[in-house]
């Protein structure tokens, strides 16, 4: 049983302001990046997007390792004391980016930011502790909406303050982790009791285990491979958005920030409501389909707009992609029995943090390339084309994998 600590009304408040602060730090930096790269390395735009696709798989890299470790330093010293340290190292991280005077040093703020930003996990196992089985539902959808959130004002927060300087956000972001971290010290319990503590096993912070152990569900290695791709086309845009509308439209930082922020708004809309809605009506297959080929115009929307202004529906578009995940989730829950719906969460989560180290090199690479003064051909919108193209290939391999085993009706009331 978990220990009941639900009562402290200050524990779940912090623990949604560590994942929206995590939510925050990483969209603060999307407008400023190019720009902070080009004034440290005094290259081209071309030339940063490969520096910045370096800096992503750096971040993620890193934090594909850490996040099993950290979880696992939580299980056996509590989870109050990993949540605050990775705090204060995130508080750290961000203020070395903000005064790093050459890449290198950018490349170690990074490294130190991807472990400390591996907190996600952690907010997840505090809240299961402190929460009833019966309220956990809602309290991780309240997570969720912190993340979301988070995604909303970072760009916009990031985009503004990069209008006085690529640094300044960097320096916000440092002080908003410090903030959370002096009221995470007096304010914050340990979720966690003596006797429910294990000793730290490294087998068990073992990233790619979970992954491994799905190979014994046939439908789940087809729906796990359409889901890879679906993933890998979908980081083009947090990847090279910023690149791509600074060399096509010259956006400054603001605009990149606001519209950032407008795409993250319509996501929440869509996950909040439309989701809701749309699947007890269609079901998790229907819903799905519907929701990446409307990924597949969003992208095709992006790589061949000619104004600014096009970019705005074509965002709004390519939210609707937000049915993706629950129905890739609702259908392959399906298939697992009851004792192993932890590994497939665990396969998902290694999936995903596999397709956000190399999803954004890719797309970054496809960028340089296409925009680079030797490029066989000038088209900066090569990595949304790409995108489209792995989408497509998604939808080829979801819709015969569904169809086999017979799976079209499920979420459907």
């Amino acid at each position: 049983m978990p220990v009941d600590i639900s009562s402290h009304k200050h524990a779940l408040g912090f623990i949604i302001a560590v994942v929206f602060i995590d939510s925050i730090g990483f969209g603060i930096i999307l407008p400023v990046m190019p720009s902070l790269i080009m004034g440290l390395s005094d290259t081209s735009l071309s030339g940063a997007s490969r520096i910045g696709g370096y800096l992503m798989f750096t971040y993620a890299a890193v934090q594909f390792f850490a996040a099993p470790i950290l979880g696992n330093l939580g299980d056996k010293f509590g989870r109050r004391p990993v949540l605050l340290y990775s705090l204060a190292a995130l508080s750290i991280a961000s203020l070395f980016m903000a005064v790093a005077p050459t890449l290198f040093w950018l490349f170690i703020a990074r490294m130190i930011a991807g472990i400390a930003s591996s907190t996600f996990s952690l907010a997840y196992a505090y809240v299961t502790d402190i929460t009833p089985e019966e309220k956990r539902a809602q309290r991780f959808g309240m997570i969720g909406a912190a993340f979301g959130g988070g995604f909303i004002f970072g760009p916009v927060i990031g985009g503004v303050m990069g209008e006085y300087g690529p640094r300044i956000p960097f320096y916000a972001a440092a002080a908003l982790a410090f903030i959370n971290l002096v009221y995470g010290y007096f304010a914050l319990g340990e979720s966690l009791s003596e006797e429910h503590r294990r000793p730290f096993d490294l087998k068990r912070a073992n990233p790619v285990g979970a992954l491994l152990q799905m190979r014994k569900y046939p439908v789940i290695l087809g729906l796990g491979l359409a889901y890879f791709l679906y993933m890998l086309g979908d980081f083009s845009l947090p990847s090279t958005f910023t690149y791509y509308t600074m060399e096509k439209f010259a956006w400054s930082e603001s605009q990149i920030g606001f519209a950032l922020g407008y795409a993250g708004v319509f996501m929440i809309l869509v996950q909040a409501f439309l989701i809701r809605w749309a699947v007890p009506r269609f079901g998790s297959f229907k819903s799905g389909v519907f929701g990446l080929v409307t990924l597949v115009i969003g992208f095709s929307g992006y790589a061949f707009a000619t104004e600014g202004w096009q970019m705005y529906p074509w965002l709004a578009v390519a939210s609707i992609s937000g049915f993706v995940t629950p129905a890739f989730q609702s259908i392959m829950t399906s298939q697992i029995p009851a004792n192993a719906q932890g590994e497939l969460q665990g396969a998902l989560s290694s999936l995903n943090s596999i397709t956000s180290i190399v999803g954004p090199l890719i797309m970054t690479q496809l960028f340089a390339v296409f925009t680079a003064d030797s490029a066989p051909i000038y088209f900066p919108g090569s990595p949304f084309l790409a995108a489209a193209i792995l989408t497509v290939i998604c939808l080829l391999i979801f819709i015969p994998v569904v169809k086999h085993f017979r799976l079209t009706e499920l979420g459907r009331t």
